[in-house]
C-alpha cells in the first residue's frame, strides 16, 4: 500500500484546513486508517483513526470536537477536516494504514505516507 498525503499549508489560528490521503491498491477498504502528527522537536502522536467502514472513529483529546476524520472507500481516500486550528496544531501530518486492527499506537500501523506540513500562525 502506498499513501500520499496532501492539503497542508500555512493558515492562521481559527482557520480550517482539510487534509487528504490517497492510497494505492484495491485493499484500502480492508484497513483501519489513521492520522498522526509530529511537531518540531516532539515525538509523533496519534490524532485520529477510522474503522474500515467509517462507522467508528477515535480522536486524541487535543483535537476532539475540532477535527473530523472520514473516508471514501470508492476513492481510496481518507480525510482529516481540521477546524478552529491552533498554533499547537503545527506539525507534519501523516496518514497511515493499520493492518492489525483499530489502534492509537503507531506500532500498529504498517504503511505510512510522506507527510504534509501544517503551520498555524497566531
Amino acid at each position: 500500500v502506498q499513501l500520499q498525503a496532501f492539503g497542508g499549508g500555512l493558515v492562521q489560528a481559527g482557520d480550517s484546513l482539510k487534509l487528504s490521503c490517497e492510497a494505492s491498491g484495491r485493499t484500502f477498504r480492508s484497513y483501519t486508517m489513521g492520522w498522526f502528527r509530529q511537531a518540531p522537536g516532539k515525538e509523533r502522536e496519534f490524532v485520529a483513526t477510522i474503522s474500515r467502514t467509517g462507522a467508528v472513529t477515535d480522536y486524541a483529546d487535543s483535537v476532539k470536537g475540532r477535527f473530523t476524520i472520514s473516508r471514501d472507500n470508492a476513492k481510496n481516500t481518507v480525510y482529516l477536516q481540521m477546524n478552529s486550528l491552533k498554533p499547537e496544531d503545527t506539525a507534519v501530518y501523516y496518514c497511515a494504514v493499520d493492518d492489525r486492527g483499530f489502534s492509537r499506537y503507531d506500532s500498529s500501523y504498517a504503511y505510512w505516507g510522506q507527510g504534509t506540513l501544517v503551520t498555524v500562525s497566531s
